[in-house]
């Protein structure tokens, strides 16, 4: 039985993937939110940024190395808000900055 047994426990911005919305689904019972997201790996592209804001004049926090798994945990327009890897930082990054997980040219596929 799930039950609140008293305030939720602060976030920290950096590393946890929690917005007043929405958390990854991992914090299920640990967190609440109104939602909880699985989350869609992707692949960043070179020059991807991590912004603190989903606008393109948002402050960056980190550039992210191509290659590296965005896992996505929301989309609204051109941005998605998730975390890098299962334990990195949380930001925004632009959709177009952000590839599929796997590359059918790359798996073997003809």
């Amino acid at each position: 039985m799930l039950a609140m047994t008293g305030p939720s426990t602060p976030a920290e911005p950096d590393c946890l993937p929690v917005r007043g919305d929405l958390a990854h689904i991992k914090l299920a019972g640990i967190y609440f939110v109104p939602h909880y997201a699985v989350p869609m790996p992707r692949r960043t592209l070179e020059g991807a940024l991590l912004r603190a804001t989903g606008h393109r004049d948002g402050e960056t926090i980190t550039t992210i190395e191509a290659g590296t798994t965005f896992n996505v945990l929301d989309i609204a327009g051109a941005w998605t808000w998730g975390q890098i890897g299962e334990d990195g930082l949380v930001g925004y990054v632009a959709l177009d900055q952000l590839a599929p997980a796997t590359d059918p040219a790359t798996d073997g596929a003809a």
